[in-house]
């Protein structure tokens, strides 16, 4: 009679019960790349005191797209040190807001300053306090988004009897095409 010790089974030696510990640990979920950008873009926000990118990437859905057209907040400046006071007038408690430095097109600089009031009622409507406590207008020129290439327009081939000996059908394509792009450009006499 042997006394043979019972045999125990466990879960990884069963076929079938699922990924070992190593194929676990080579698994990674896919992620939107979206979901990588508010990490890698945190610095280069904070150095303009943008803590959350939201004021900027929504920027037209805060204040509309009429006025986004031509403004956009170029930087945030937060009071340093400012110690609460208990005689804030009501609504204003807690962390004193900041100082949105708002670049403007110059010809628009006077409609904007006219809406300031209406600027701040919405970003600060917008995010559920009281964000911004000022309003500072910078004069200058907004950077303008690249605008798409149209797509290079295609001339019809000029019918030119001196081009009618040239057997390579493409090259008399080509010098066709050739031809009245030049023709185009000629001023009139």
């Amino acid at each position: 009679m042997t006394n043979a010790a019972p045999m125990h089974t466990t879960q990884s030696s069963q076929a079938g019960s699922g990924p070992t510990a190593a194929q676990r640990r080579a698994y990674v979920p896919a992620r939107a790349v979206g979901a990588f950008v508010p990490k890698l873009t945190r610095k280069a926000f904070e150095k303009y005191g943008f803590s959350a990118a939201t004021l900027l990437t929504e920027w037209a859905a805060i204040v509309g797209k009429e006025l986004a057209g031509f403004t956009a907040p170029e930087r945030l400046k937060w009071p340093r040190g400012v110690a609460i006071r208990e005689d804030v007038e009501a609504g204003v408690e807690g962390r004193p807001g900041a100082v949105l430095l708002l670049r403007v097109d110059p010809a628009r600089a006077l409609d904007v300053e006219y809406k300031g009031r209406q600027i701040l009622e919405r970003i600060n409507g917008y995010f559920g306090y009281r964000a911004i406590a000022e309003l500072r207008i910078l004069q200058a020129p907004l950077a303008k988004a690249a605008a798409p290439k149209a797509a290079p327009a295609v001339l019809p081939a000029c019918e030119a009897p001196e081009l009618a000996s040239i057997a390579d059908e493409r090259l008399r394509a080509a010098l066709g095409r050739l031809k009245s792009g030049l023709m185009a450009r000629a001023p009139v006499a």
